[in-house]
């Protein structure tokens, strides 16, 4: 876990960058010239065996060396009230963006005290410390929060109006995160939003999330580095959108005269079958089904080598099965829509790109 923060003239903003390294690079380009000549970038780095800070090495002023530059990076975790109380104290940020999380559905059901620990009470944690801080009234705080939250859903589409169901410990954690940041918001007057984001992906996606877990595989089926891997529930819907486009929205949501929670989405739903489809069809296979259930496999049209596996170790014990958002409000008020989509660029920007550039991690 990786958390960040970014500086204009003396204005900090703190955020999470283990997936957002697209929020990083908005920070550090900032929307203006005059912005790019005095932000500054504050990040709470989780201590590791080894080094986790390859997809922002870009983001140094040298890269070789690890020179900062705009970028400081302080050992941290959400965690450690201490160590957060600290840091804010230190930096004073105006904005904050909390992107730390244990952000894996199906791991949470493994290690779900933890994922409360850190997505639940880190929330409360880095709220708190603004407070003790007394940082209330010059802070704006973006917290991250899921379309996890709908979980067993209640309509479609999903508005911000719509009940919550959370189907996982993540979302269950994520909610409870939900409804500290309003009541901090309401008990203390705080700038304080969540943004609901549906899944967005990219090529810096983690490896173990579903789509850059097939994409990878594919790259490696088409070197003839792999014959088949498994997944679990084929027909699961997502509203899939890009990374890039929604750091974008968060950044929105803060520069807003009143905070307000906003749902993030592109409206388009898309099955895991059919983005394995895809995937298979940039090396130029065409993927047939065959069977059913657990037994139900994806045969290669041209070679008649199966190549996707159905495990149920990979079943959650409770399923979210279709989720759809409806960004009218962000339209409305933020003036956001989505660049790019499904059937135009995403899935060659996220998929076709990260399947290529999966060889180099190989």
């Amino acid at each position: 876990m990786i958390e960040v923060a970014a500086r204009r003239g003396r204005q900090e903003c703190f955020t999470n960058i283990q997936r957002w390294t697209y929020t990083l690079a908005l920070l550090l380009s900032g929307i203006t010239l005059s912005e790019m000549k005095c932000r500054v970038v504050h990040g709470i780095l989780r201590r590791s065996s080894s080094f986790n800070t390859g997809r922002i090495e870009h983001l140094y002023q040298n890269p070789q060396t690890h020179t900062e530059g705009n970028l400081k990076l302080h050992y941290g975790d959400l965690t450690d009230s201490t160590c957060l109380v600290k840091i804010i104290s230190q930096v004073k940020p105006t904005e904050i963006y909390n992107l730390g999380a244990q952000s894996h559905v199906k791991i949470s059901f493994d290690l779900a005290e933890y994922t409360a620990n850190v997505d639940g009470v880190g929330t409360l944690r880095l709220l708190d410390a603004i407070k003790t801080c007394g940082l209330t009234n010059s802070v704006k705080f973006y917290q991250a929060s899921t379309s996890e939250l709908y979980g067993k859903v209640q309509e479609i589409p999903q508005k911000e109006t719509t009940p919550f169901y959370p189907r996982s410990p993540y979302g269950a954690a994520k909610l409870y995160a939900y409804w500290i940041v309003v009541n901090f918001r309401e008990a203390y007057n705080m700038f304080a939003v969540n943004g609901i984001l549906f899944n967005h992906e990219s090529p810096r996606r983690g490896a173990n999330f579903v789509t850059r877990k097939i994409s990878r595989s594919v790259a490696k089926i088409h070197l003839g580095q792999l014959e088949f891997f498994s997944l679990g529930n084929l027909d699961s819907k997502r509203d899939w959108g890009h990374a890039n486009d929604y750091v974008e929205a968060m950044w929105l949501m803060l520069q807003q005269e009143e905070p307000e929670d906003f749902i993030i989405a592109t409206g388009e739903v898309h099955s895991v079958r059919e983005f394995v489809e895809r995937a298979f069809g940039r090396v130029g296979k065409t993927i047939v089904w065959e069977g059913k259930d657990e037994k139900e496999v994806g045969r290669c049209q041209e070679t008649g080598v199966v190549h996707v596996k159905v495990d149920p170790k990979y079943f959650r014990p409770t399923e979210v099965d279709y989720l759809q958002g409806d960004s009218t409000k962000a339209s409305q008020k933020l003036g956001w829509k989505p660049k790019v989509t499904f059937e135009v660029g995403w899935f060659e920007s996220t998929a076709g790109w990260s399947c290529w550039i999966a060889l180099a991690h190989i």
